[in-house]
């Protein structure tokens, strides 16, 4: 637990520093952590992490997260060309290798670039585009979910939800979690009405719920299959990048492929 705390409190503080500067300051972080997060679905996949699929994936997620980026002469992409792009090269990279690097490598490491990118592509959309205000609202709620889940699963908590993939999960616990954080979105709204309208919110609540419940379990799935407990060492006590955003990478895309979030 000392551990844990020593490494979890300058490392929340100095992650919400920079969510509250913004601007290149935050979409840096989130190109920084994308990449350490890619180099750790590397290592679980065990895919060599300076190979030939490694540096394409690595390319491909900064062409996604450079799309992001506060400038306004940025170049626009056409994501469809962008994502056929990657995949091809990763195949030809098979044969290029004499499969070497196989098909089980390039679907991995096309996989990760998908997956890691456009969660990290999201956060920094969100920031750069909505404000401070909305970003908080969407990682306060994925943790009120969190603090909801376990807090009523120690309480409630009598049916396993999934225990072949995260055996201390139960439903009490998931439906804790959800009610924590819609009613958290709501009180938002009202305290906030310029944010978002309360049906809007109570969906806000309820996707940061169910998909970052879902983001945790897939993290936990692809462990358990690697058979590893954390996805990296970066942070002692609290594993790596990956075990610390899983939740958001899935929450962020949710919110705008839904376009749950207010029009802007």
């Amino acid at each position: 637990m000392k551990q844990r705390l020593l490494t979890g409190i300058p490392a929340a503080a100095g992650f919400l520093a920079v969510l509250v500067l913004g601007n290149l300051w935050f979409a840096l972080l989130m190109a920084g952590l994308s990449l350490i997060g890619y180099y750790e679905f590397l290592t679980l996949n065990r895919i060599r992490r300076f190979g030939p699929t490694a540096i394409a994936g690595f390319v491909g997620m900064l062409v996604i997260i450079l799309q992001g980026f506060p400038f306004a002469a940025w170049p626009k992409y056409d994501w469809i060309a962008v994502v056929w792009m990657l995949l091809a090269v990763m195949l030809f990279i098979t044969v290029a290798t004499k499969n070497r690097e196989n098909v089980d490598h390039a679907a991995l490491g096309f996989l990760g670039v998908m997956y890691i990118g456009f969660g990290f592509h999201y956060m920094m959309v969100t920031r750069l585009e909505y404000g401070l205000a909305l970003t908080m609202l969407v990682f306060v709620s994925v943790w009120m979910s969190d603090i909801g889940a376990y807090f009523a699963g120690r309480a409630f908590g009598r049916t396993k939800l999934w225990p072949s993939i995260s055996p201390n999960k139960t439903i009490e616990g998931a439906i804790g979690g959800m009610v924590v954080a819609i009613v958290f979105a709501v009180c938002w709204s009202w305290l906030r009405p310029q944010d978002l309208a309360p049906n809007e919110a109570l969906l806000l609540g309820l996707a940061a719920a169910v998909a970052g419940q879902s983001g945790d379990m897939i993290e936990s799935a692809l462990k358990r299959v690697r058979n590893v407990k954390d996805s990296g060492t970066l942070l002692p006590g609290h594993g790596g990048v990956l075990d610390r955003v899983d939740s958001w990478l899935i929450v962020f895309p949710i919110v705008h492929v839904l376009q749950i979030l207010p029009a802007l």
